[in-house]
């Protein structure tokens, strides 16, 4: 790969997806986007660059997204977040919105589902609590292709057994072959959604908890703090924000800041107030399931 090529997919990745690329990582590069050169026929990596530059074939612009867009996770994915949401956020939020009884959640850049599951599995045990409660879990990702697989819900034993208590596993999956898939009750708990977070998402409406951990960590500083100023958007007024451990918004936004008490989770700094009760303004109502 010449450095002008390199460049170009620089360029086209950062405009697509917000990853922004240095020039340690293109080794990355060659070894993800390979692949892709052989799925579509072309001899090497200055071809694609060539057939990117000169078409607009989607399905091309996709597959190289994709191909670069890291989708690591497993179930309870380091494990205090989930610990946090059990024992302060979702009692708080159930005492914050006792009037309304709705609760929005939404996990941006969901990968391949095991985060919001494990969130599910966590609102699914609390359900006596959620008695009468309408509970709405949103998923987002760029990538078609992890939200195509999380929809199934249907694990290898290694996923499966990646950070899920076994008590969990045997409770909410059912063997399939040599895998796991989760079960038709938690699957219905979650409504997944392709979004490009450079996008507006302001349709999705307004949430009570946003877990968006581990992706900010691969865009520019411009880049997120644009994403964290409209993630203060959409947040319900006592809403709490959850970032990846090596995650912050210091010296990016003031529309948010940290909890002295739980590392990565965030409020509304005071400019970051939105008003009660926004709600999905230009979708369809995703999927809510209540609790009797």
């Amino acid at each position: 790969m010449t450095d002008l090529d390199f460049d170009f997919i620089r360029t086209y990745l950062k405009q697509r997806s917000g990853l922004a690329l240095t020039h340690e990582k293109r080794y990355l590069v060659e070894s993800r986007l390979g692949p892709v050169c052989k799925r579509f026929n072309l001899a090497s990596l200055s071809d694609l660059v060539g057939a990117l530059r000169l078409s607009r074939d989607t399905a091309m612009e996709r597959a190289v997204v994709e191909a670069m867009t890291t989708n690591e996770t497993f179930f309870f994915r380091d494990r205090v977040p989930f610990d946090l949401f059990r024992d302060v956020l979702l009692p708080q939020a159930i005492q914050r919105k006792a009037a309304q009884r709705r609760l929005r959640i939404w996990c941006a850049a969901s990968s391949t589902g095991q985060e919001p599951y494990s969130l599910a599995m966590l609102v699914q045990e609390a359900a006596p609590r959620l008695s009468g409660w309408q509970v709405e879990i949103v998923a987002t990702d760029l990538s078609t292709e992890v939200l195509e697989k999380a929809k199934l819900g249907l694990y290898s034993h290694f996923e499966a057994q990646r950070g899920l208590p076994v008590q969990l596993l045997l409770k909410y999956f059912a063997q399939v072959g040599e895998q796991w898939q989760i079960s038709p009750a938690i699957r219905q708990m979650v409504g997944y959604r392709q979004l490009n977070l450079l996008h507006g998402f302001e349709a999705l409406g307004a949430f009570d908890i946003i877990f968006c951990r581990n992706v900010l960590i691969y865009f520019d500083a411009p880049t997120k703090a644009d994403i964290l100023g409209r993630l203060a958007a959409s947040l319900q007024p006592g809403g709490a924000l959850l970032l990846g451990a090596a995650e912050t918004v210091i010296g990016l936004t003031d529309k948010l800041v940290p909890n002295p008490d739980h590392r990565g989770l965030y409020v509304h700094g005071q400019s970051g107030t939105v008003a009660a009760g926004a709600a999905p303004a230009t979708v369809p109502p995703l999927r809510a399931v209540g609790f009797r």
